[in-house]
Parts: C-alpha cells; sequence; structure tokens
C-alpha cells in the first residue's frame, strides 16, 4: 500500500462526532482489592493533545491501559473512536499507536529487523526505515536492540508506534530517559503529528513538557484527577507561596494588609495567586534588592524569597533586583542631607564626578594618607 493509497483509506475511515476519547467514571481494581483508578472522568477533542501528570503510583499508566484496551474496567465507560477499546478492539487498534513504558522487544534482533516485524503485523504500515528515521535511528539501523541505549530503546519504542499512522496516539511518559536533545526533537515530532491532526495523549513526569506540548493537562494523585484544564488555568489555580525572615528590628506589622501573611515569629509565609507572583512580587524583590521601596510590598530582609531564588546568596533569574543580595532594613534619618553631603553618582575613584579626592569619606581617607 502506498502513501496515496492510506491517505485515501484514512480519509474513508468514519469519522466520529465529538470526542475521540471518553472516560466516565472508571475505575479499575486489582485482585488484591487496590484500586489504581478511582472515578476517573475526561474527554480528548479530535486533534488535541492531553496529558495526564502525577507522580509514581498516581494512576497514570493504569488509566491509559484502559484507554488503549490492554484491560476491562472495573467500573465506567470509555469510547476510544465511538467504540469499546476492550470489546470492539478489532475496529480500534489498526487506527491507534501505542508506545508503552517498555516494549520487549526481542533483544537480538537488530533495530531495522524489529521495525520490519512490527510492520508486518500492522495495517497499512508506514516503511520501517521512514518510521526510523523520524526519531533519528536510521544511523542505529543494523545495530541490535540489546545494544541500544536506553534513551534509544524509547525512540525505537515511538517509532514503531508511529507505523500504524495512527489517528490516536497513546505516548506513556515518552521522553523517559532521553537526554536535552533527544527530548527536544522528540517534542518537534509531537507537534508536528498534532499538526497534522492525530489526537495525543500522553503521561509524563515534567510539568515543563506538558507546559510546552499540552493543548489541556490533568494532574492525577492517588488513582483520581485532582484538577485540570489548561494549562494557564490550572496553574493560576494554585496559590504561590513565598516565605521569608524578617530582620529583628522589623515587626510583622509592617507588612501590608493586602497580602495573605501568615506570621511566625520572625518566619513569614504569604499565600498569592500566581499572576501576583510573577508580576507584582518581581518587583517588590527589585526595590527589595535595590534599595528603594515602600510599604506596598514586602519588606527587605536577610534571607532569600523560596520562590525567586534558586539557592542562598544567588541571584533569581526571574527576578528584576540587580544587587546579589538584600541588606538588613534601615531605618532613615529624618535629617535632610545638605547639598554638599549628597553623594552624587558613583564613579571608580569615589563618590562624585570630581576628583579622587573628593569630599566623600573615600577621598577624605585618602587626602589624610597623603598628608
Amino acid at each position: 500500500m502506498t502513501s496515496d493509497d492510506f491517505l485515501s483509506d484514512r480519509a474513508a475511515r468514519p469519522v466520529v462526532d465529538g470526542p475521540v476519547i471518553e472516560a466516565d467514571g472508571v475505575r479499575r481494581s486489582y485482585q488484591d482489592g487496590f484500586e489504581a483508578v478511582s472515578g476517573v472522568s475526561f474527554s480528548v477533542a479530535r486533534g488535541e493533545l492531553f496529558a495526564l501528570l502525577g507522580t509514581n503510583g498516581a494512576g497514570k499508566t493504569s488509566t491509559v491501559e484502559l484507554l488503549e484496551g490492554l484491560a476491562r474496567p472495573t467500573a465506567g465507560t470509555i469510547r476510544v473512536l465511538g467504540h469499546d477499546p476492550y470489546r470492539e478492539r478489532a475496529a480500534v487498534r489498526p487506527r491507534t499507536g501505542v508506545m508503552l513504558q517498555e516494549g520487549g522487544f526481542p533483544s537480538d534482533l537488530t533495530v531495522l529487523e524489529t521495525a520490519r516485524m512490527w510492520s508486518a503485523c500492522t495495517t497499512g504500515a508506514r516503511p520501517a526505515a521512514e518510521a526510523l528515521e523520524m526519531v533519528g535511528l536510521s544511523s542505529r539501523a543494523r545495530v541490535r536492540v540489546k545494544q541500544l541505549s536506553g534513551g534509544e530503546k524509547r525512540r525505537l519504542d515511538l517509532a514503531l508506534a508511529l507505523t500504524s499512522r495512527p489517528e490516536v496516539l497513546f505516548l506513556d511518559e515518552p521522553t523517559t530517559g532521553l537526554d536535552a536533545e533527544g527530548r527536544r526533537d522528540t517534542w518537534e515530532l509531537i507537534r508536528a503529528l498534532r499538526a497534522d491532526g492525530t489526537t495525543v495523549l500522553l503521561t509524563t513526569h515534567y510539568l515543563e513538557e506538558a507546559e510546552a506540548l499540552a493543548d489541556r493537562l490533568a494532574i492525577m494523585h492517588q488513582g483520581q484527577i485532582v484538577t485540570a484544564g489548561t494549562t494557564a488555568e490550572v496553574t493560576a489555580s494554585q496559590p504561590a507561596r513565598i516565605r521569608f525572615t524578617l530582620p529583628d528590628d522589623v515587626p510583622a506589622g509592617h507588612l501590608p494588609l493586602s497580602l495573605r501573611a501568615g506570621a511566625d515569629g520572625r518566619r513569614v509565609e504569604i499565600r498569592c495567586p500566581t499572576t501576583w507572583r510573577q508580576g507584582a512580587f518581581r518587583s517588590h524583590c527589585g526595590r527589595a534588592r535595590t534599595g528603594g521601596g515602600s510599604r506596598s510590598g514586602p519588606p527587605r530582609s536577610r534571607s532569600r524569597c523560596t520562590n525567586c531564588s534558586p539557592g542562598p546568596g544567588s541571584r533569581a533569574s526571574n527576578c528584576s533586583g540587580s544587587t546579589p543580595a538584600p541588606r538588613p532594613w534601615r531605618r532613615r534619618s529624618s535629617r535632610s542631607r545638605t547639598p554638599s553631603s549628597a553623594p552624587g553618582p558613583r564613579t571608580r575613584a569615589g563618590r562624585g564626578p570630581g576628583p579622587r579626592t573628593g569630599t566623600g569619606s573615600r577621598g577624605r581617607r585618602r587626602t589624610r594618607r597623603r598628608r
């Protein structure tokens, strides 16, 4: 079957009205009574990329296996392309691609032999060499599977999932074990597949991966979806926590009343929306670091902001501060400075644009030494 024949065959397939993937009240329990999936419900539209996030044991893989038709749900209903993926697998499987966490390929076969074997078992498969080229394994075609690195094995898994030119693609942690370049290339391939109209459902541990790829995402915890929506919606729904320690001479009452702050001795915690953190708090950090500021934001402190600074004594990459670290809070004197004592712009020689023996403290010390 040529590529043109396949495209015409794909166009002749029935188009599903509504969501391509539907899960309603899905549950999955094992023989020992453990419930891995507890009433999960979501839907994925045609051409959409949907991501499931969660820690190990959250239920992501157990959910995806139900969608792939590898197991029957204990309760609830699942529809993929309008069919039950378990009972009507013959109608669903030729139109889907599956990338498991582990492929389990024969270790003595070469990469090309493995791809050809898979193509021979797939209806309307793309050429094995084309599938390997898509994932950057053409140069490793003659290498045995057991000699591949962990990242190369994951790319082989992806190549075989793409062999059937799927309408729906299931990717279970596709970038685990890949280096930075391999992960970036995989992202670009997934974006290209989505642009061609492929519906993609992937699981991942990496929030940045979901942010870069997903149209919508859901976060699972202990078998349940705890939050779902677009990346912006999910991020905005979770308040940011900013913690810092006040200097001894600054009471917590100096904090503005508009902040949702709680104090435990000198330790202060502020809860605020993500949008406030990304906008206003940056300016607060900038004023604190450069010596300006007012009571409209958190006072300067000796400790770092846990949301802005990656470590003690280091400068945050997303903060507008220009000095390495904030200085202790000092009360300004009420006496006004005279023009003769007001500092001018700093120069290498001291204060002010004048000669090296200016009126500043450094200039006076140099004058005394010369005398």
